[in-house]
């Protein structure tokens, strides 16, 4: 399975819902935001070099943290030497290698988050509760159904007092709320999912639910 996690908004969470679900699935987070990367990066090569053609995909997946990670350079000139093209072979020898990938995508509308979309077999919607992020997971969603990602799932992150039946209705799909907390905190600034660092934490148990329904 290639599951994309998409939201039409930045700085809704993608990454850490990205990087969480991939950890509860045992499987690979792919960052593929290629202009602007969010997940931990490592010495070896990374998705600019695969897209370039410097590296196999297989090679730049990082095996030894928390969470199995396929990063993304940071570089304008790693940005600039990538094929777009070339990320859908890219995931699917990562899937043929390792099984469930869970594609970190970049915000908006642009062809860098619909060819994550195109490539992926699901998606997973991650949005807020405020006024601009639901439109925005709306338009997500037709863009969704226009490369046939069939949306799963909708996480409704850093939600206190979650509008849970009104996004349901307005996405159609199930969602899982993930509500503010500190552990979701520390683990993203230690760059490990939530169930590494509060294994008894809500955040923790809504992640494992979610890649529960997704399984």
């Amino acid at each position: 399975m290639i599951l994309a996690v998409v939201g039409g908004k930045g700085g809704v969470g993608k990454s850490t819902v990205a990087l969480n679900v991939a950890g509860a699935l045992s499987g690979v987070v792919v960052d593929a935001d290629l202009g602007m990367a969010d997940l931990p990066t490592g010495r070896g090569p990374d998705l600019h070099d695969v897209l370039a053609g410097r590296a196999s995909p297989v090679e730049a997946v990082c095996e030894h943290g928390p969470v199995r990670l396929l990063p993304c350079g940071r570089t304008l000139a790693g940005a600039r030497a990538a094929d777009p093209t070339a990320l859908v072979d890219a995931l699917a020898a990562v899937e043929a290698a390792y099984g469930p990938v869970v594609v970190d995508c970049p915000a908006g509308m642009t062809a860098d988050a619909g060819l994550p979309l195109y490539a992926a077999d699901a998606c997973l919607i991650v949005t807020t509760p405020d006024a601009l992020a639901i439109p925005d997971a709306l338009r997500t969603r037709a863009l969704a159904r226009v490369l046939e990602a069939g949306l799963e799932r909708v996480v409704l992150n850093r939600a206190r007092d979650p509008p849970t039946e009104r996004v349901e209705r307005t996405l159609g799909a199930p969602v899982t709320v993930v509500p503010e907390s500190a552990a979701v905190d520390r683990a993203r600034r230690d760059g490990r999912p939530v169930a590494a660092v509060a294994p008894d934490s809500v955040a923790a148990e809504r992640f494992q639910a979610v890649a529960a329904a997704l399984a």
